[in-house]
């Protein structure tokens, strides 16, 4: 019986002690970021569409970059409908900055578009100059719907 009291009177204290105590602050490291992107030193960053209206035939898109190894880069994006669309694009544009940098620069840009389909991607293996980040930016489109998608930047070496 005295081992129950005692339970519950440490349960008791520490659960009204709870609000006296203020949590921490986690807080990540300072990791750099460039007009929405962080600069990391991951080996791939997915980015989603942003929809700046709502409409019916754009379902979704994303960007897509990943290091594949020191001076070279995978890139690409893809833009999916409701339904069967008459005109679908993507437009992928690579872009680099090093750290420190205010604006990041273009590299790259490529589009694609489908005619009577419900989806449309594209992709390129890129061989790029190392000690810069890559991001890549999509322009999505599904009729007259439009968005657009970005990733974080990933770091890639000299080779």
């Amino acid at each position: 019986m005295r081992k129950r009291i005692l339970s519950a009177l440490c349960i008791a204290l520490l659960v009204f002690s709870i609000p006296f105590f203020p949590a921490g602050r986690v807080q990540a490291a300072d990791v750099p970021v460039l007009d929405g992107s962080r600069l990391t030193h991951e080996d791939e960053s997915v980015g989603y569409d942003t929809k700046l209206t709502r409409g019916v035939d754009l379902l979704t898109g994303y960007s897509k970059v990943v290091r594949l190894g020191p001076g070279k880069i995978y890139a690409g994006g893809t833009t999916i409908a409701t339904d069967v669309v008459d005109r679908i694009k993507v437009v992928v544009i690579v872009e680099r900055a090093q750290e420190g940098d205010t604006e990041w620069e273009f590299y790259d840009t490529w589009r694609k578009e489908n005619e009577n389909a419900d989806r449309v991607g594209s992709n390129k293996t890129l061989l790029v100059e190392g000690g810069y980040y890559y991001r890549t930016r999509c322009l999505h489109s599904a009729n007259q719907d439009v968005s657009s998608s970005f990733t974080n930047g990933v770091y890639v070496e000299d080779p």
